[in-house]
């Protein structure tokens, strides 16, 4: 859909296109009934102030913006990067903004790069937010939602399968011998760890002897790990779980951390799995097992989705890109349990 533009807001107003242009840079200009008259025209038509067309040659913007919920994990930048490259290549910059999965602010700079006219947005929230975006959409920017799948087929996404990511992860802990598993992850209403739960849950249902121990935490930082490995520390061994799969790594290397200092050895006393296959989860002091998601590959669907997205002129025959994700064994849960107790 073309964008409403200051002709169309001047036709149904009944004034000028100056007049229209008086009231966005100079509103002293305007007497009070014709700016009431433009507003509800703004209003009514979607019209959206692009600052940015008026020095591009093209008519339109070469700039792509993409809201990601935390740019601190390392999972979030390496995908920006993999999206950057990508859209240079294209011909097209990337803006980076941190909305810190937070409401607020995604509304803030959702506002921001319709008002700067971006050619398209990749937004990752862990929030609900295709009704946003479908807003925007019919006022001509198109998106991609990163990170999870969308429910609408209007809306395209880029999205891992992470039910499968969590079935690796637990069935991968259970071959080694463990019994008593623990998922720690939170908020469950975010789709990506209600996801991992529950790819987890039916590999422990379906071994008939494991069981499954929820740890429900508010955040996924390295502080939340330090937490929970304090707490299951603290508990009688016998009460402790022998594996662990975290809804990411940070969580785990927090974790691993504070389980070793109280003197558990990772990997034999406790293993654990974590998810991202993050740089640092390599590089551990205990290199860390992980579900491994495409990174880069993945930043690079984004953008060619979205490119895809703007030269459409209808809804896309597969607006949903799904990436499989793959297990990677390191020390943390490489070593066998079978001729101990779990």
């Amino acid at each position: 859909m073309a964008r409403v533009g200051i002709r169309e807001v001047a036709a149904y107003a009944g004034v000028s296109m100056g007049t229209v242009s008086h009231f966005l840079n100079h509103p002293d200009r305007v007497s009070a009934q014709k700016a009431d008259r433009i507003q509800q025209a703004i209003d009514q038509l979607g019209f959206v102030r692009n600052n940015a067309a008026r020095q591009l040659r093209l008519g339109h913007s070469t700039t792509i913006a993409y809201i990601a919920p935390d740019v601190s994990n390392p999972f979030f930048s390496t995908l920006a990067e993999g999206a950057e490259e990508r859209a240079a290549e294209a011909g097209y910059s990337v803006f980076l903004a941190n909305s810190k999965g937070e409401r607020h602010r995604e509304d803030s700079y959702l506002a921001l790069f319709q008002e700067y006219g971006v050619r398209g947005l990749l937004v990752g929230s862990p929030l609900p937010i295709e009704d946003r975006l479908q807003a925007i959409r019919r006022h001509g920017t198109p998106s991609v939602l990163v990170g999870r799948r969308a429910g609408s087929e209007l809306q395209p996404s880029v999205s891992i399968d992470d039910v499968l990511g969590g079935r690796l992860a637990a069935e991968h802990l259970i071959k080694t011998g463990r019994r008593r598993i623990a998922f720690v992850g939170g908020p469950i209403s975010v789709q990506q760890v209600s996801d991992r739960l529950q790819g987890a849950s039916v590999a422990v249902r379906e071994s008939g002897t494991a069981t499954l121990e929820v740890i429900d935490v508010g955040t996924r930082l390295i502080a939340t790990g330090h937490e929970v490995g304090a707490a299951i520390a603290a508990r009688p061994r016998t009460a402790r779980p022998t594996a662990i799969f975290t809804a990411n790594d940070l969580i785990a290397i927090g974790l691993a951390q504070t389980l070793s200092t109280s003197g558990i050895d990772i990997g034999a006393d406790i293993a654990i799995v974590g998810y991202d296959n993050i740089e640092y989860a390599e590089n551990a002091i205990v290199p860390l097992s992980s579900i491994r998601p495409p990174h880069e590959e993945f930043g690079r669907a984004a953008i060619d989705l979205l490119l895809e997205t703007i030269d459409s002129d209808g809804p896309l025959a597969e607006p949903h890109r799904v990436f499989a994700p793959e297990l990677v064994i390191r020390a943390s849960s490489a070593k066998s349990r079978t001729r101990r107790r779990s």
